[in-house]
């Protein structure tokens, strides 16, 4: 059984600049599935922001390492079906998920300009001034390392003026197993389940995050082995 020690030295096959493109665009379109499965987005939505859209007739979502842009526009059709009115943007450093995310919302039956993405970092949104309601990642975590996740810490609390929500997988054995066997479907098709499994093992027990938690955020651990980063600001209400 693969140990439950953080494994920091191995790298997840889509974040190499020369990683195959086919192998990466195919990863993207089976995001919304695994992600369907295993996020429990609509259940963050439902308790986190639904309530703060309700009491805001206008507001801004930013979806940091957006990715294929799947949850952003899970997002918008919840609002859209809750008769909220918001705006969603999608932001990533890679190009090629930016160029895959601004594809598929071209087939996406949402009305023009409610989800938008583009190719930058948290960190010159927030040296720009920008703000908005609700900062949220989903599976972005894992990714970082102590003093990148302090940064989006300090990123979130100039952004935003409502909540911050980062959600990602939580380390376990049982995760690895259930994961492992739940995609081998899936295995040679793309880069999920391998990138996946690395995932799991660079992914943050509750302690080690809460660890890592500036003053004022919280950790929840979540079912199936999720972990969520929470803060809010003073004015959420």
């Amino acid at each position: 059984m693969t140990s439950l020690r953080r494994s920091i030295g191995v790298a997840e096959e889509m974040d190499r600049p020369d990683c195959d493109p086919k192998l990466l665009r195919r990863t993207y379109a089976q995001f919304p599935l695994v992600n369907r499965v295993v996020a429990g987005w609509r259940g963050n939505y439902v308790r986190f922001i639904r309530p703060l859209l309700r009491r805001r007739p206008e507001t801004r979502i930013l979806d940091v390492g957006c990715g294929g842009g799947d949850l952003a526009k899970n997002l918008a059709r919840w609002a859209l079906a809750d008769g909220l009115s918001t705006q969603i943007l999608g932001i990533d450093p890679d190009p090629r998920a930016i160029d895959y995310a601004r594809q598929a919302m071209r087939r996406a039956a949402l009305p023009e300009g409610v989800v938008q993405f583009r190719e930058t970092t948290s960190a010159l949104l927030a040296a720009a001034g920008e703000q908005f309601d609700v900062v949220l990642s989903n599976h972005l975590l894992h990714h970082l390392e102590a003093r990148e996740l302090q940064q989006l810490q300090v990123d979130t609390e100039s952004l935003c003026t409502g909540i911050g929500l980062h959600s990602d997988i939580r380390r376990a054995r049982a995760a690895l197993l259930l994961f492992g066997t739940a995609t081998l479907p899936l295995a040679g098709t793309s880069l999920i389940r391998r990138d996946g499994l690395v995932s799991i093992r660079r992914s943050y027990t509750p302690a080690e995050l809460a660890a890592l938690a500036r003053s004022g955020w919280e950790v929840q651990a979540q079912r199936t082995y999720r972990n969520v980063l929470l803060w809010k600001s003073t004015g959420s209400g």
